[in-house]
């Protein structure tokens, strides 16, 4: 089988790059490689871009794990704006010295960067930072450190909680991490790279998937065996520390991107909450069609959004940047728009002062069947109103050794390579393990945004399992395009720190994140939520014995959804008022 290639959180950072090839470096821009000591004297390789006859200028840095090299191109665009573009390979990696742990130095190596920025001649002491994913979190591990010169931030798709962004509702980015991982550590001399990723998703104790690919890797052991948000995540812990910043900030992301809630989040964050209100008011969101590889393209998974989706990101953070760091924009007045945001199906930008957007108004969408809502050809029903009689509750078996795949498995896509992006999930609804609920055929359209919530009662005979809930556009061609999902682990179900086993057969009622989303659900389509008991490998499997990650052992779970008068599960849309 094919390896890792490349790793999802390198990916939106060869994009990234590759969008901005421009041709060859312009003569007039000069380079320069200087080697910067770090505070415990660890020298850090840095790439200085400017232009050939220079003035102070404000400064834009980059800290990477994925080669500092790779940005030529995108320093050329930056230079050419009137900025000093410079870029640092991250400790431990390529031409940078010490260990690479990840995520370990880069506040404190963040804020030594920035102070030698400082007193070089050709910076002005006004410095930002740019980068999306693992890049962009480097820039909230060092804002947080608060080094003086800091005034602006660019954090693309990237995360303030490391635990939230790799734990969802206390299930584990299971095939992220460990792809990411086998590609980020150093293998043995002599150990071969794994031949078949699928049986290393596949393999049980949790704890074991180093070992099943072929070597050590502490850390990435330590992430897989830690799903409590408990005092190993502490220093990853940042969410509670940004709101003291005073930066303006642009955020970027995509409803695909498996960093959308983080990033939406961060945003939301700072601007209720953050300590200054200058600061609330300095904050923009830009929500876009996109995975973590695709920001800025119309073609996503299987879909294509249409030229609107098109999105020139880095004109875009120029455009930022000059409002903040260039003498004749400090003072401007001129308004900007706090968050700009996709509508899918429409495929039409639209303006908001807020996430979610006003005059959208929490809306439920109740599941109905007569017992039989398995597959797409079940009885499961969609509908604006709760059911009046007492339905029989719906039943699937969920299986350890079969789990429910989040991708359509097919000749030139295997259990590994699923992709968080749009695609036909029809080969999905047709399993025994699915419960598919679907409207009528739409006679007007259903237009909604914000954050997506499904309230389900639901039972298992196991003391733990998990409930995948997928909300679902259908076409008129029959096409099933995956919108959001959300995903929760029975005993994480109160608590992300303290889990609690469920009793065999007692009714819960439970409450899944389906994270954010904007759409607009067309007339003769139809709106569907899948329901079923995993959602593999983008995130691991349940057990359902409530063992933990040390534990091999496994057990088929029946898991029930209700739907009667007294406990009418249901989908919570953000639906146009």
């Amino acid at each position: 089988m094919k390896e890792f290639l490349p790793r999802p959180m390198e990916l939106l950072w060869l994009v990234t790059v590759s969008a901005c090839l421009t041709g060859p470096l312009s003569a007039d821009l000069q380079t320069e490689t200087i080697l910067v000591a770090m505070r415990d004297g660890v020298q850090l390789a840095t790439d200085v871009y400017r232009e050939s006859k220079w003035s102070p200028s404000p400064t834009v840095l980059v800290r990477t794990p994925y080669d500092k090299s790779r940005v030529e191109q995108v320093a050329q665009r930056f230079v050419s704006a009137g900025y000093v573009f410079v870029v640092q390979d991250c400790r431990g990696r390529f031409g940078s010295e010490g260990d690479f742990v990840p995520y370990n130095n880069e506040g404190q190596d963040g804020y030594d960067a920035i102070e030698w920025l400082r007193r070089q001649p050709w910076c002005n002491g006004r410095v930002a930072m740019w980068g999306s994913s693992y890049v962009g979190a480097t820039q909230w591990q060092a804002a947080v450190e608060k080094p003086p010169g800091l005034v602006v931030i660019l954090p693309v798709a990237t995360w303030s909680s490391f635990y939230r962004n790799l734990y969802l509702g206390g299930a584990v980015r299971v095939s992220l991490i460990a792809g990411w991982a086998g590609g980020m550590s150093e293998r043995p001399d002599g150990v071969a790279k794994p031949s078949d990723w699928d049986d290393v998703l596949m393999h049980l104790p949790l704890s074991e998937v180093d070992d099943r690919m072929g070597w050590s890797i502490p850390w990435l052991e330590g992430m897989l065996t830690h799903p409590r948000l408990d005092g190993y995540w502490h220093r990853l812990e940042l969410a509670d520390q940004i709101i003291d910043l005073d930066l303006p900030i642009q955020h970027v992301v995509g409803y695909y991107d498996f960093f959308s809630r983080e990033s939406v989040g961060n945003f939301v964050r700072m601007q209720k909450q953050a300590r200054e209100p200058r600061t609330r008011r300095q904050q923009q969101l830009i929500l876009g069609p996109w995975d973590h590889g695709s920001i800025g393209q119309s073609q996503v998974g299987e879909v294509d959004f249409g030229e609107n989706a098109i999105f020139d990101r880095i004109a875009a953070n120029i455009q930022w940047l000059d409002r903040y760091l260039k003498k004749e924009a400090i003072t401007s007045k001129t308004a900007f728009v706090p968050v700009r945001y996709f509508s899918m199906g429409d495929n039409q930008w639209k303006a908001a002062k807020t996430w979610p957007p006003s005059r959208f108004q929490e809306t439920e969408f109740y599941l109905h069947s007569n017992g039989s809502a398995n597959t797409r050809r079940g009885d499961g029903r969609l509908m604006r109103k709760p059911p009046r009689r007492n339905q029989p509750a719906d039943t699937w078996m969920a299986d350890p050794a079969n789990p429910t795949p989040a991708c359509p498995l097919t000749e030139t896509r295997s259990l590994h390579q699923a992709t968080w992006a749009p695609v036909d999930q029809r080969v999905i609804e047709d399993r025994e393990d699915v419960l598919v609920y679907s409207t009528e055929v739409l006679d007007a359209p259903i237009e909604f945004a914000g954050n997506v919530t499904a309230r389900l009662f639901v039972s298992s005979d196991t003391v733990d399992a998990d409930w995948v809930v997928k909300l679902v556009d259908v076409h008129p061609d029959g096409f099933s395009q995956n919108l959001v999902v959300g995903i929760l682990r029975g005993r994480f179900r109160n608590s992300e720190l303290s889990p609690e086993p469920l009793t065999v057969g007692k009714i819960y009622e439970i409450k899944i994140d389906l994270g954010p989303v904007a759409a607009q659900i067309g007339i003769a389509h139809r709106l569907r939520v899948d329901i079923c008991g995993s959602y593999f490998p983008l995130f691991d499997r349940n057990t359902n014995t409530g063992d933990g990650p040390f534990s091999a052992d496994t057990k088929i779970a029946t898991e029930r959804v209700y739907h009667t008068p007294e406990m009418s599960s249901c989908i919570l849309l953000p639906i146009k008022k």
